[in-house]
This record gives C-alpha cells, structure tokens and sequence, in this order.
C-alpha cells in the first residue's frame, strides 16, 4: 500500500454515508405488505437477536435464520430478493459522493464499515461508494478492534474518521490520540439517541449532516479550517456552519 503523506479519511457507511434507518423502514413496509405484520416482526425479533450475538447488523442472516421457521413455505425465499435488489443508491444521503469528492482534494478516502462478508459489500458497491472511494474499502466485523489492520493498510500522517457512533470514534481516538480527528454527523437513530450522545472523549467535530463537510477545508490537518465566506477560520474557534454549501437534493454528485 502506497504511504500518504498527508490525510486519509475513513469513512463509515450506514447511517454516515448512506440512510441505513430509511432502509430497514423499506424492508419492514415490505414484509408487512407481502407478509403480514407477524411476520415482519417476528423478522425484526430474529434480527435483533442476531445483532446481540453477532455485535454488527446481519438483515441476510436474520432472514436465513427466519427461513428456518418457514421453511414450508415458499413464498419467503422471495424476502432475499427485495434486499438484493435494493437501490441503495437513492438512499444516499444528500451530498454524500459530493463530500467524498471534496475530501479527496487532501488524500484517500476510505470505506471503513462493519457487517457480513455478503450484503455490506452489496450494499457499498451497489450504492456507489465502492467506486467514490477507488476500490479502498475494508469491512470488519469489529473496526474498533482492527486498528492496527488499519493502519498497515493505510498509513498517514494524519486521519480523519467520520463516524455516527460516538463509541467508535471515543475508541479510536483513545488508541490514535491526535493522530485522528473524529467527525460525528447527528444522523440517524444512534447517533439522536441520548443514550448514545455521550462519551469520555467528544468528538472533534460534530455536524448535523454529513454534507456539511463540504464547507470544511482540510489542506492545514491537524489545524482544521472552515471556511466561511471565502475566508479561513481557525479550528479552535469553528463557528456555526453559515449554509454556505448546499447538498444535492439526491444524494448524487452535481
């Protein structure tokens, strides 16, 4: 793996990329519709129980272990499907390929995501993001535990994780210290959940959406700027974001 000299910026897929709460809404719509709603929850019982086990969210495990209850019926080895076929692209949030773009101005992006070794990898590459980040994607089952992998991988000067975790990006930067600048974007279920808000080590940077990054000038890492009106501010005084920057609408690059 070729050495930057600069900047890598890891970036974590659902709910930070791409709105992961937005598509288990569309496969419960859907189980409930074609299924019925006892099944739709007896799926997401499954589900809950696997993610317990497992610590990452596995939706083709779930449905292979509900497949053991129906196995009967028919009708639900069409439940795959929906997933397979998913457009996850149109559920991208706004901005996301643009900020990717932008980032990349300052070094190589990286898709760092947990999950199962068959749809994480559906989903990152039928979404777009493989092809956004050049093919630099890793997929673990635990990232805060594979930090050294990491930086084997790609070594740098500096990191910037972006993250709607707050547990994740506390982890990291317990191990990395100011080597990592944490990002946490306030999106989705965990990330809104005050249960979850608060950690010993805050991130650097908090931003409502993940296309705020666009307004973010990194070229002076570990010094981040902002920019605000076609001037540099210091990080230690990072103001408000002013809207300055206006994300797609659809999630897709201008």
């Amino acid at each position: 793996m070729k050495d930057s000299k600069g900047i890598t910026f890891l970036l974590d897929v659902d709910n930070t990329l791409l709105d992961n709460d937005a598509i288990a809404a569309d496969l419960g719509d859907h189980l409930a519709n074609e299924f019925g709603t006892e099944s739709r929850d007896r799926y997401w019982s499954i589900f809950e129980a696997l993610r317990e086990e497992l610590g990452y969210a596995d939706y083709l495990g779930a449905l292979q272990r509900y497949r053991v209850e129906t196995v009967h019926d028919p009708r639900f080895l069409k439940m795959s499907l929906f997933l397979v076929d998913y457009p996850f692209r149109d559920r991208l949030y706004p901005g996301a390929l643009d900020v990717i773009a932008h980032l990349g101005q300052w070094g190589p992006t990286v898709i760092l995501s947990d999950g199962d070794e068959v749809f994480q990898p559906l989903k990152v590459a039928r979404s777009g993001l493989w092809g956004a980040v050049e093919d630099r994607v890793l997929i673990y089952l635990h990232k805060e535990q594979m930090l050294d992998d990491i930086l084997s991988r790609y070594p740098a000067k500096h990191y910037v994780m972006v993250d709607d975790k707050m547990r994740i990006l506390a982890a990291m930067k317990t191990a990395w210290g100011n080597m990592l600048t944490t990002v946490f974007p306030r999106q989705g279920h965990y990330a809104l959940d005050p249960a979850n808000s608060t950690a010993k080590l805050p991130p650097d940077i908090t931003i409502e959406h993940v296309g705020e990054l666009l307004n973010y000038d990194f070229s002076d890492i570990p010094v981040l700027r902002k920019r605000q009106g076609g001037r540099d501010v210091p990080s230690n005084v990072l103001p408000e974001r002013r809207g300055n920057v206006n994300p797609p609408a659809n999630g897709r690059e201008a």
